[in-house]
């Protein structure tokens, strides 16, 4: 038995492969993805690495033929780069939602506001806001906020500050500066968590149906990159949908929270 149990794992070690993701700082951050990363190798003997950057530049990756798989949060541009022939099998996966967030001392002024008054107060007071400003899925996000919002994107003036950083990175450069930013719910909760649930910068909005956050996983295609594992990154994305999978990201919690809501099988787009 120990023989043949042996054998297994030879020939599963013989036949493993390096699977190369791109994906966004949000999913990394969370701690979603070393919590997959564990699973997935073990049921299919490969291993996942990944680089976590804004969705517009793991996209990049993919088109440069740098990734096998995506698992990015820009549906607008992500079906642009499907249009153009970079992907295939673009999947469904879950979604959380995006939060607006400020210190303390400034919540009061957002009492009662809904979103786009609270974007009209933010540019009235020149409150400093920071923006992610990476191409990011939350940066285009936020820009599509203040353009619905305010009719632009106030990207000319002091109070608007752009960080070049990813998510935690650049809450923490809101803390410092006193400042307002928006954020996925997913990385606010570990944000809150790093900060002994007691976070300096608090939720003044949500609950907007503008601020979803929709997460899908694509694969790049293998006619515009004949070199990406396209074998592996298919059986991933079935993988990564799979009952199993999808209840264990159901289940993820952090400070007894879910970070995510799991949409494989019902949204519609």
């Amino acid at each position: 038995m120990k023989k043949i149990f042996s054998l297994a794992l030879l020939a599963l070690s013989l036949n493993a492969a390096e699977l190369k993701m791109a994906t966004t700082t949000s999913t990394d951050n969370t701690g979603l993805l070393d919590a997959l990363k564990p699973l997935y190798e073990k049921q299919s003997g490969n291993t996942l690495k990944w680089v976590a950057v804004g969705t517009g530049a793991a996209l990049k990756l993919g088109e440069d033929c740098n990734a096998d798989v995506l698992f990015v949060h820009s549906p607008k541009a992500e079906k642009e780069f499907m249009q153009k022939g970079f992907g295939v099998e673009r999947t469904a996966v879950m979604y959380n939602d995006f939060i607006v967030i400020a210190p303390k001392d400034l919540a009061s002024k957002f009492k009662g506001k809904n979103l786009k008054e609270s974007l009209e107060l933010i540019k009235a007071e020149k409150i400093t806001f920071i923006s992610r400003g990476d191409k990011s899925g939350t940066d285009n996000k936020e820009k599509a906020l203040w353009k619905k919002s305010i009719g632009e994107v106030p990207e000319k003036e002091s109070w608007y500050q752009q960080s070049g950083q990813g998510m935690l990175a650049s809450i923490k450069i809101a803390e410092e500066k006193n400042g307002v930013i928006l954020t996925d719910r997913g990385t606010y909760i570990k944000y809150k968590d790093n900060e002994k649930n007691n976070p300096k910068l608090v939720i003044v909005n949500e609950g907007d149906d503008d601020l979803k956050n929709f997460y899908s996983v694509i694969a790049v295609n293998p006619k515009h990159c004949p070199q990406v594992d396209y074998k592996n990154a298919s059986e991933f994305i079935q993988w990564l949908v799979s009952d199993e999978t999808l209840k264990f990201i159901a289940d993820f919690k952090l400070l007894n929270q879910a970070l995510f809501i799991v949409d494989a099988k019902t949204r519609k787009e």
